[in-house]
């Protein structure tokens, strides 16, 4: 099976002002196949969100190869970028812009007209719940219909991998489960998704593949079922408290 992700000896070291020298990644290897749902788990600090940094291009990786769908990030990042949707944590979008136009000026980032983008929106916009909420300004919505927007401006370009980085912080269990079937059926229909996420349960009833991190080093990557396996069927939580230590989970 083809790869998503290939990231092959990742490593990334922050340097410079006063403040101690980090080494965030430390010769990070990670494949995710192509339509994998497949989850990053690990502590605050751990380097997941560098790694994804990363893969979008926000931040430059100290050394190793990257990959996304076989094009190098260091080689052709326009091309990379445009298969890449991302849902960061933080909401990073206008607060006074109505819903509709924040993922029409998004589309335009990808050169798609803006009648293309109104037809493409109403879709996303409908199965998300957001359709009738679409003239509304983002700052009048519930952090649930935040969280959803986000997803919403992610897919505009019909990206083939999604990043959902803690997509269902803060939002209520039923929004969360509603979100789940959604993202169940982007996978089923071919989009690949990496998904990093405190709430255990939700990479446990999503994630087919899992990957663990701690302190810039992957201790885990193997496919969950296998993983819950040969730990006697634990529920995941405990399983991950054992694998990076309870006194180190946050």
């Amino acid at each position: 099976m083809a790869s998503a992700v290939s990231v092959t000896d990742l490593r990334k070291t922050y340097t410079g002002g006063k403040g101690p020298t980090v080494e965030a990644l430390k010769g990070v290897n990670l494949t995710v196949a192509e339509g994998d749902f497949f989850a990053l788990l690990g502590p605050n600090g751990a380097g997941k969100t560098t790694i994804i940094s990363v893969l979008t291009s926000l931040i430059t990786k100290t050394s190793g190869t990257v990959e996304v769908f076989g094009t190098s990030i260091d080689t052709d990042p326009s091309l990379t970028k445009t298969h890449i949707g991302l849902v960061p944590q933080e909401f990073n979008f206008n607060i006074f812009e109505k819903v509709e136009n924040i993922i029409v000026n998004q589309a335009g980032y990808y050169g798609i007209p803006r009648g293309q983008a109104l037809k493409d929106a109403e879709p996303i916009l409908k199965d998300l719940g957001l359709w009738e909420k679409r003239h509304t300004p983002s700052q009048q919505l519930s952090g649930g219909m935040k969280r959803r927007l986000m997803i919403a401006r992610a897919l505009i370009h019909h990206p083939k991998l999604l990043i959902l980085d803690e997509p269902t912080a803060g939002v209520d269990v039923e929004l969360r489960r509603s979100m789940w079937t959604f993202l169940r059926k982007m996978n089923e229909e071919g989009t690949t998704i990496i998904l990093t996420t405190h709430y255990l349960e939700e990479a446990e009833q999503l994630a087919r593949n899992v990957a663990i991190i701690n302190k810039g080093q992957i201790l885990v990557n193997e496919p969950m079922q296998g993983f819950l396996e040969r730990h006697d069927n634990k529920k995941l939580e405990d399983i991950y408290l054992e694998v990076i230590g309870v006194g180190e989970a946050e």
